[in-house]
């Protein structure tokens, strides 16, 4: 072991900093979630779901309230045009917040019934939308308000920012969560949450073949996450998965072996790569934000 490290492989060396610690940027919240770096303004946006307040963390130290009241949001993402795309629990909605701050529903409902309680989102090269669409946000009235489901499947669906249409491309999950491209955008990866209410259920990540851009095919076991559960992840430039853990943050080549993990002091729930330079993973873990530097950045999309 070596600081906050273990490694597994030795390539996971060159990724990684030995000579950095682990900061913590902001703590005493009750259940951070959805970090979402904002280059434009050099600022961290994430979420505290029970609390109802989406934070920001400034590079000078400063952490600030963005929104309050902000409807039990759980994940965030930036569009291309650097507008802040957010899953409400408490609206059963996925919003995007114009420049201008009004915010805009995209998706609050399928097949004539309301959402489940969207959890995590990512906007692809094209401007698609895509999210997962778990219960958890209608358990309890702890992180959304407690409600019978109505949607026949927990979905992972796409949005089109164009037409408008909001489309199920995989329902064959007990609580699909986090998600992310590949770089060249020709898979996603889905976390499989379900462990955390039925242990049957495989504590895995999923990765199915993004087919005519639109569409997925040939869902598969990526990798297994030990100890804990998957919930939000990233992939770097190298097509690298970091994704949450128990005991902290797991780093996966692409055909899923573990290469090293950062330990962190918190059971982490997401994570995203940010920072002046791009050169830090930000990561939000129960009642905390830290922070590590790292040797890599986050996979940039295609051009389209």
């Amino acid at each position: 072991m070596n600081g906050p490290y273990e490694i597994f492989d030795n390539r996971f060396r060159d990724l990684v900093l030995l000579n950095v610690s682990l900061r913590k940027l902001s703590g005493g919240h009750l259940w951070t979630e959805g970090p979402v770096w904002f280059p434009a303004h050099q600022c961290l946006l994430f979420s505290d779901i029970p609390n109802q307040k989406i934070y920001r963390w400034m590079c000078d130290g400063t952490v600030n309230v963005f929104r309050d009241h902000s409807n039990f949001a759980n994940g965030n993402t930036r569009d291309a045009q650097g507008r802040l795309v957010s899953c409400q629990h408490g609206t059963r909605s996925v919003t995007r917040t114009e420049h201008d701050g009004t915010i805009t529903v995209l998706a609050d409902q399928f097949e004539g019934k309301p959402l489940n309680s969207p959890n995590d989102v990512v906007v692809k090269s094209d401007g698609s939308v895509w999210f997962t669409d778990p219960t958890y946000g209608i358990l309890s009235d702890y992180e959304g308000y407690k409600s019978t489901p109505e949607q026949r499947h927990h979905n992972v669906f796409r949005f089109d920012a164009v037409t408008g249409e909001l489309a199920s491309v995989a329902h064959d999950f007990a609580q699909p969560n986090g998600l992310a491209f590949s770089r060249d955008e020709k898979r996603l990866y889905v976390a499989e949450s379900g462990q955390s209410h039925d242990d049957t259920v495989p504590s895995v990540i999923r990765v199915y073949d993004v087919v005519g851009g639109n569409r997925l095919e040939n869902g598969r076991d990526f990798a297994a996450i030990e100890p804990g559960l998957p919930d939000g992840f990233r992939v770097d430039c190298h097509d690298n998965v970091w994704t949450s853990a128990a005991d902290g943050v797991h780093c996966l080549d692409a055909n899923g072996v573990l290469l090293g993990k950062i330990l962190v002091p918190e059971t982490v729930s997401n994570l995203t790569f940010g920072g002046p330079r791009d050169n830090e993973l930000l990561i939000t873990a129960t009642t905390s934000v830290y922070a590590i530097h790292v040797n890599t950045a986050a996979a940039r999309g295609p051009k389209t």
